[in-house]
């Protein structure tokens, strides 16, 4: 009688216990692992606010202050807006991007030298669903930071006369999640690169930081001579910053609809490497 089924309905019993704690079936996505792996992201940054939230929006705003006490009044206006108001949007869009690409790039260098980066590849999760929570977790950052920072600059700017105006809401919530999202991706691509964090730290100052700061955040590129201000068209943070700031301004140096497809693009092909370099466990699964 072996391999028959036994008469008492065992053998359905058995099936039964396999279908309810054996391998789990998902749909199209495993919505339960994607966000409890969102929400690990979430709260690893928040358990320590005061460092990857407060901290930013401190230093931004000593940058605001520094710029405008300093220079503000020196400074004539840019394309007819206030200096004062011209560099906030700035400022606000360099600690969204920065604060995206340093989460999800410290998240997976210090699983990476932890070594509990497994606990992230052993569960039911695809390459896709870990892009997506990784990104996602990462923007949240990027984006809770510089909500604070407009609140706090916005309050800053009041004091002094010069209220904060937004003239395209539209433009201010696009651009704001494309840099979140792009800068979020990097720092993906970068924590899986990375072995060490002096890598990580060689990105960071050699890549990410010159983007930022070489991208009109502080001034206006259309007074930069010949070759910068050609080579400024390809900094795609320029054309970030650009779209974010004439959402508030109304106001923009470059053609905001490229701007648009230029990012998207760049979403496109951020997500297909992320997803791919994932997928194939590059410099994960060693």
């Amino acid at each position: 009688m072996d391999g028959a089924n036994p008469p008492d309905g065992t053998a359905s019993i058995g099936l039964k216990e396999q279908a309810d704690f054996g391998e789990r079936r998902f749909g199209a996505v495993n919505w339960l692992g994607l966000w409890t792996l969102y929400l690990k992201e979430v709260r690893r940054f928040i358990k320590v606010v005061a460092q990857t939230v407060i901290a930013p929006v401190i230093s931004t705003l000593l940058f605001l202050i520094v710029f405008t006490q300093a220079f503000g009044a020196a400074r004539p206006a840019i394309g007819g807006v206030p200096f004062v108001e011209f560099l906030a949007p700035g400022l606000i869009m360099m600690a969204v991007l920065t604060n995206a690409f340093t989460n999800s790039s410290s998240s997976l260098i210090i699983a990476k030298v932890q070594g509990s980066i497994v606990d992230v590849l052993m569960p039911p999760l695809s390459a896709g669903e870990l892009t997506v929570a990784f990104v996602a977790g990462a923007a949240t950052r990027g984006l809770l930071v510089g909500f604070i920072t407009l609140i706090t600059s916005a309050g800053f700017m009041m004091a002094n006369g010069a209220p904060m105006k937004i003239e395209a809401l539209s433009l201010v919530l696009y651009f704001s999640m494309a840099a979140a999202i792009i800068f979020a991706m990097l720092g993906v691509l970068g924590g899986i690169w990375a072995e060490k964090f002096d890598q990580l730290a060689a990105v960071t100052n050699f890549i990410i930081t010159p983007l930022t700061f070489l991208s009109g955040t502080f001034y206006s590129i259309e007074r930069l001579p010949e070759p910068f201000r050609s080579a400024s068209q390809f900094n795609p943070v320029y054309y970030l910053i650009d779209g974010f700031r004439a959402g508030f301004t109304g106001h923009a140096e470059s053609n905001v609809v490229i701007g648009i497809a230029l990012t998207l693009g760049l979403i496109i092909v951020l997500s297909a490497a992320c997803y791919l370099l994932l997928r194939s466990g590059y410099k994960l699964k060693e």
